[in-house]
């Protein structure tokens, strides 16, 4: 049962996409206690064994229980716990206990959730106006209430098949020559690969829809020739729009008004990587069709596959944050002098470097620029959670119309709930952290609740220098995700496969992802079809079983299996628990497959660095084929099937 309430005006996010009339009188919610007097605040009163599940991209536990999170699009990429805004706002909550209540809060700027913080046994949800649309569904089940809430949200993004390969990217491939370097030595070194991801410096100055010649001549021929490998180009478009005569996109733009605006009516301004830049003004239909139509620049020349970045969207600094530094620094020379500073900078309490943080993604520059949202200006601060939403959406809508029978890989950084019908998500800039594996494998039901279903992390971390043992444990939990790309940011160490010795352990996890992307891929579609869960916590279907309900570091995978990656340092194995018995299965380097039923109850299982570890539930089975260098490559006629004898699986495309 879905029941919606309206409450003062509403933005119309277009999150929900099936017709629910709304009720207006708070009176009638019968689910907890709610204030409008000074914005709105929603009270509930938890059970101590309620189990709050969702909020999609959010920090720490499945269970969010004990701890405060905000929704408010966040370009930051330190990823530690005391964080409560990461890139995505995604207000959608589920109590599970003696009842199973859903709650989705349809507001596109900050709301806080504190749900047990400030009070222990008390959920707040609170935001600064009374404008939103609050969805109530009863369910028998979280599941059941996941269910309910991905129908009215509206079917999820379907990748394409080669999207489930593996995929290789680094901050710094800056030339066709590095390019062809990385593909040479995957290729020669025979380990999968069906990607290989472009990022900033594959542009002209980092212009939009733009190709550095020099650095990639013939950029068209060098696609196909790509694809002739089967290697499919992802190129990285970023929100600003680079300020520069001459350049199309920024003169087409101003010239229509398609950009976003001061109060005054001049356009904003704000430094991001091309320098002075534009935002696109993608909440306006009109301007949203003109930058997804741009897309096709780079269609025209082979390419079938995007990564938006930069939307939530991220601001280096405005005119008035480089003035309040500058005021910073003048203060201070007044202050110590120029010799002091310099002779000893660290002695002295120098207010512009905490200035130069607050000045980027700074919340008052937020407040100064407006979206034309038919006709009405609308300050941007207000909507803020919708921009990389509706930045994807106007990529995906392009690409429908550019090549309506081809599906395209599409994701974003920044998201809200309704960007799933466009796109997937990757989970932004984590760390070469042992702890960001299991962060990794903890948001992924979260996200799945809240309809995104291709996803996936930086493998191996993006920030910091990865160690051998740690890409080999965070790819064998790769092997699952939607989304595999091992990922990182320019100055980290090199940490492509084949860096590293011993290639032949790369080559071999590797090497069952391809294995199994038949199951994955069905997996996938059967997600998108039902409305379900790609990935699930145990508590879903274990939830009278307390210990299953608690564990976070395992994940039920499609109807048929259970993940359970290693995800500490040093150690030859992990414990795991079984709330029903199941067969453990472990791919060996040697090509040959472990098989054992362990029963219900708690074990240790051994896992060494070169073995991915897998577990297939009572009486089910799923396929799996011979390794391939390639998708294209995987031949289905080596299919077999692999869990308990008598077990039958069918298979979806």
């Amino acid at each position: 049962m879905v029941e919606k309430y309206l409450f003062g005006s509403p933005f119309e996010t277009e999150a929900v996409t099936e017709q629910i009339p709304a009720v207006s009188d708070i009176g009638a919610i019968p689910y907890g206690k709610i204030s409008v007097e000074n914005g709105f605040c929603f009270q509930y009163q938890m059970e101590d064994t309620d189990v709050i599940y969702g909020l999609g991209e959010a920090n720490r536990g499945i269970n969010k229980r004990g701890y405060k999170y905000v929704s408010h699009c966040t370009d930051d990429p330190n990823h530690t716990e005391e964080k409560t805004s990461l890139y995505g706002a995604h207000n959608f909550i589920v109590v599970s206990g003696k009842q199973h209540i859903g709650f989705f809060f349809d507001y596109p700027s900050t709301i806080s959730f504190d749900i047990g913080y400030t009070k222990q046994d008390l959920l707040t949800i609170s935001c600064s106006r009374a404008d939103l649309y609050l969805y109530v569904i009863i369910g028998e089940s979280a599941y059941d209430v996941v269910k309910q809430f991905r129908k009215i949200i509206g079917k999820s993004y379907v990748a394409p098949k080669y999207a489930f390969g593996f995929g290789q990217s680094r901050w710094g491939y800056k030339s066709a020559a590095d390019i062809e370097t990385v593909v040479q030595r995957y290729r020669e070194n025979q380990v999968p690969i069906d990607m290989v991801y472009l990022d900033i410096d594959y542009m002209q100055d980092y212009k939009d829809f733009t190709v550095n010649e020099e650095r990639f001549p013939a950029f068209g021929q060098f696609v196909q020739e790509m694809k002739d490998k089967k290697i499919h180009l992802i190129p990285i478009i970023d929100a600003g729009v680079k300020i520069e005569k001459g350049y199309d996109i920024y003169e087409e733009g101003v010239e229509k008004g398609y950009f976003c605006k001061r109060e005054d009516g001049s356009e904003f301004v704000a430094s991001v990587w091309p320098g002075w830049t534009h935002f696109p003004d993608v909440l306006n239909p009109d301007a949203r069709a003109w930058f997804g139509g741009k897309y096709e620049i780079l269609t025209s020349l082979g390419i079938d596959g995007f990564w938006n970045d930069m939307n939530e969207p991220a601001i280096f600094y405005t005119e008035e944050g480089i003035r309040a530094l500058n005021q910073a620094i003048v203060e201070h020379v007044k202050t110590f002098g120029i010799d002091k500073m310099i002779d000893n900078p660290d002695a002295i309490p120098f207010d512009a470097r905490g200035i130069l943080e607050q000045i980027q993604n700074n919340s008052e520059d937020y407040k100064r620029f407006y979206h034309n949202v038919n006709g009405k200006m609308v300050r941007h601060d207000l909507v803020h959670n919708l921009f990389g939403y509706n930045m994807t959406r106007a990529a995906g809508e392009a690409l429908k119309k550019i090549a309506p029978d081809k599906k395209m890989l599409l994701f974003s950084r920044s998201s809200y709930i309704g960007m799933h019908r466009y796109g997937g998500i990757w989970t932004g800039d984590n760390q070469s952290w042992w702890s960001h594996i299991l962060l990794n494998l903890k948001m992924m039901p979260s996200l799945n609740m809240c309809g995104f279903l291709y996803t996936g992390a930086d493998l191996g971390g993006f920030g910091s220098d990865t160690t051998r043992d740690l890409l080999l444990r965070w790819l064998a939990l790769g092997v699952f995700t939607p989304l595999m790309r091992n990922h990182t940011a320019l100055g980290t160490r090199e940490q492509e496969c084949y860096q590293f010795e011993q290639i032949e352990d790369f080559r071999h996890v590797i090497g069952v992802r391809y294995r199994l992307i038949p199951y994955l891929y069905s997996t996938y579609i059967k997600s998108v079809q039902q409305d379900a869960m790609y990935f699930r916590p145990l508590g879903f279907d274990f939830a009278e079983d307390r210990r299953a309900v608690e564990t976070e570091d395992q994940l039920l995978l499609g109807d048929e299996a259970m993940i359970a990656p290693v995800y500490t340092q040093n150690v030859s194995g992990r414990t795991i628990y079984l709330p029903e018995e199941m067969m453990f299965v472990k791919f060996l380097p040697d090509g040959t497959i472990h098989e054992e039923i362990l029963a219900q109850g708690t074990h240790y299982v051994e896992v060494a660095l070169n073995e991915v570890p897998l577990f297939i539930r009572k009486g089910k089975c799923i396929p799996i084929v011979d390794v391939a260098q390639n998708v294209d490559a995987i031949d289905i006629s080596t299919m077999k099937y692999l869990g308990y004898d008598g077990a039958a699986y069918t298979l979806a495309e």
